[in-house]
């Protein structure tokens, strides 16, 4: 280059090519409010396709052993609630449409496995969840269950079933918003039991376990074995433990102050109809 030749200026460094956008974030499984919110719907994992922010019912549940009263004052809660304006759904065990009648067949013919048994009331139990239960809740409905999992793990238990398989198989089960515990003696429900229906039949007494030849005692160390289940899980689940041998005004009166308070109503004074004055003892 000539010494008189202007110097050509330098060119400009070439720009870096701009960072690729980032990949927008996968939605999390959990509903809003994190995991934190997952533990409070459900006992573990989120149940598939069910959104808790799409609940605005009221999930009631009443457990106990045979004998404890509960039936009774199911429908007369039931009555109640529909008293008050509130819509009522009502769910147990063996109602379902896919194995509810299978499982009375089996357990009529005595001719069932205890794990077999166990995952055939599982079954029951989420059909009936995501058929009957989650619709009425859904549609803002008072579900009142006759027995939930609790029923159902300490049965398990008792038969030899491991409890971490039993809470794993429960998992995505939904937690009640209320559940109460009719605590009875054993020696009551049998009087109970068999004052109502003139016997005691094979499962309640869990002659399947070869507890004891004589009826009576099958029965009372089966539910006594039952009862200490109970024991373990209302002080983890956090049941509202009732005195399920007074009398049932009292049962009832209890039952509904607490219902009351969950559903902002007002607890006033209830009469049952004519229908189910027989049950006002």
């Amino acid at each position: 280059m000539s010494p008189n030749e202007p110097e050509k200026p330098e060119a400009p460094a070439e720009a870096a090519p701009a960072a690729p956008p980032a990949p927008p974030a996968k939605p999390s499984a959990a509903p809003q409010g994190g995991e934190a919110d997952v533990s409070s719907y459900f006992f573990g994992e989120q149940l598939v396709g069910c959104d808790p922010s799409d609940i605005t019912g009221k999930l009631v549940v009443i457990e106990g052993m045979d004998g404890s009263g509960r039936s009774t004052q199911i429908a007369l809660l039931q009555e109640w609630l529909e008293s008050e304006g509130f819509a009522v759904q009502t769910s147990g065990l063996r109602r379902s449409y896919l194995v509810g009648k299978d499982i009375d067949q089996l357990l009529a013919r005595n001719a069932v496995t205890r794990m077999t048994l166990a995952l055939m009331y599982a079954t029951d139990f989420f059909d009936q969840l995501e058929h009957r239960v989650l619709p009425a809740l859904r549609a803002g409905t008072v579900v009142l269950a006759d027995r939930f999992i609790y029923t159902l793990m300490a049965r398990g238990v008792v038969r030899g079933i491991n409890r971490d398989y039993l809470t794993g198989l429960y998992a995505m089960a939904l937690r009640p918003h209320l559940t109460f515990w009719l605590n009875v003696r054993p020696e009551t429900a049998f009087a109970r039991e068999f004052k109502k229906a003139q016997a005691i039949s094979y499962w309640e007494a869990g002659r399947d376990m070869s507890l004891s030849h004589d009826l009576y005692w099958s029965f009372i160390r089966y539910q006594t074995m039952i009862k200490r289940e109970f024991e373990v899980m209302a002080k983890r689940h956090e049941f509202i433990d009732l005195d399920g041998e007074a009398s049932v005004q009292a049962v009832n009166k209890q039952l509904r102050q607490k219902i009351a308070e969950q559903l902002g109503i007002r607890a006033g004074k209830y009469t049952p109809s004519a229908a189910l004055a027989h049950l006002w003892r």
